[in-house]
């Protein structure tokens, strides 16, 4: 067995951890551990976003839905098999473009339209009241915060984007219930349009935790209509009403040259024989079921980075490697 392994199973209390090397790129969550440089140009993203955004290849398939959906302030509905780089598409608009982070709503089945506009902690203000604060000190603000889509549609001069990841996850209504924003661009606050007259303009917390926002007569309406890009995985059908509301864009798995163009923008370095041998393993083993390129990433920095002899390497592999759906027949 080669010393790559720092945990040994042995009960026995030791330093191994001191020889942990620095994370790979893509799983570097602290600014002082590489962060790129391009965060000069991109205040307030986090590192892990910056390299999502940098690093990925659009293939030439994707530039006419992305850019029709920019022209024509339509939601982009990207279909795919996990893994092949739906959600990291929106990172990758926003990097190139130079526009504030991304707005990330995940979906759940639970997820509903209220929750992503903005949530109200009306049990946190009638404890407030019951103990008799001052309603100066505890102006109704403080218990509201807009949702990853209730931020995206707050008046600016360029767009934000929004990432709704997984909309395949939804109740069966959320796709419809989305219709009304997607076309009006603007919503209510139905607390604060009760108030207006007494309290006419109320700050509020982003969902991004940003500057707060200036809320008038209760009401929220775009300037710049956000770029959505909603993923989904094709495990169900949508309404025709709700389709013809979005452009629809079905990412391919990438092929080798691909691949590779992927492999060297997240190591910054040229890719070897041995990646490249790699990736061929990869790519024919991805034609028999699902697998994600970050597996692939994974694969390389585990087996291509560090000093292992052969039957290590190969279970390794058969470990990184294994198929996100039911093995084959």
């Amino acid at each position: 067995m080669s010393d790559w392994q720092l945990y040994e199973g042995s009960g026995t209390v030791h330093d191994g951890i001191a020889r942990l090397p620095a994370p790979p790129r893509w799983r570097a969550f602290d600014a002082t551990a590489g962060q790129p440089h391009a965060a000069l140009d991109h205040p307030g993203w986090s590192p892990g976003d910056l390299i999502k955004g940098a690093s990925y290849r659009a293939h030439a398939d994707l530039l006419a839905p992305v850019n029709a959906a920019l022209y024509l302030r339509r939601p982009l509905l990207v279909t795919g098999q996990p893994g092949v780089g739906k959600s990291t598409l929106a990172y990758s608009i926003a990097y190139e473009l130079g526009l504030r982070p991304v707005l990330r709503w995940s979906i759940t089945s639970s997820s509903t339209l209220k929750d992503s506009l903005y949530r109200y902690d009306a049990i946190g203000r009638l404890q407030d009241v019951s103990m008799k604060l001052s309603e100066n000190r505890t102006s109704i603000g403080r218990y509201l915060r807009l949702g990853p889509l209730g931020t995206a549609l707050l008046p600016s001069d360029t767009p934000r984007v929004l990432l709704i990841d997984e909309i395949d996850k939804a109740d069966i209504d959320l796709p419809n219930d989305l219709l009304s924003a997607f076309e009006e661009g603007e919503y209510e606050i139905p607390e604060l349009a009760r108030m207006a007259d007494q309290a006419p303009e109320v700050m509020i917390t982003t969902a991004d935790g940003t500057e707060p926002a200036q809320i008038r007569q209760g009401r929220v309406r775009c300037r710049q209509f956000p770029l959505v890009v909603m993923t989904n995985n094709a495990e169900r059908e949508f309404p025709g009403a709700f389709l013809r509301r979005c452009l629809r864009l079905d990412i391919e798995r990438p092929n080798a040259e691909q691949l590779t163009q992927i492999v060297e923008a997240q190591l910054e370095e040229e890719v070897t024989q041995e990646i490249t041998d790699l990736i061929g393993q990869f790519e024919k083993r991805a034609a028999g079921g699902e697998l994600a390129t970050d597996q692939l990433l994974n694969a390389i920095q585990l087996t291509c980075r560090t000093d292992l002899d052969p039957a290590e390497r190969a279970g390794l592999l058969k470990l990184l490697l294994r198929y996100l759906s039911p093995e084959p027949a």
